[in-house]
């Protein structure tokens, strides 16, 4: 089983895919802010993502905005990001699960607790 850092990787690198693939043109500051890490955090993504010839990058030279880029997936990056929807989406499923059986052992407690309080 993958450690818990790995996940978190997994899971960002996902995240961000799924972000560049909605919206290209974001700035890495917006990223950043939609996924809720550091400027630095995504930088090190995108970086990691490109190195592994999943994300290229494009920049306007024509454009006003020199900063202006667009993130795109490469062929290689919609499949990776297909393979990584699936197991996001069974490791999702397996926390839901988990989840409702928290829930439902909670609720009998709180019920059982009920019953042994109610005056008789």
């Amino acid at each position: 089983m993958p450690s818990r850092q790995t996940q978190l990787q997994k899971d960002t690198h996902y995240r961000l895919m799924q972000l560049l693939q909605d919206n290209p043109t974001l700035s890495q500051r917006a990223m950043a802010k939609a996924l809720g890490i550091s400027f630095g955090g995504v930088n090190y993504c995108l970086n990691a993502l490109i190195d592994k010839g999943l994300v290229k990058i494009n920049n306007f030279s024509q454009n006003q905005n020199k900063f202006s880029y667009v993130y795109l997936l490469t062929p290689q990056g919609v499949a990776e990001k297909a393979a990584l929807t699936g197991s996001f989406l069974k490791r999702k499923m397996d926390e839901y699960e988990a989840l409702k059986a928290e829930i439902s052992a909670l609720n009998a407690e709180i019920a059982k607790a009920d019953q042994q309080h109610k005056p008789r």
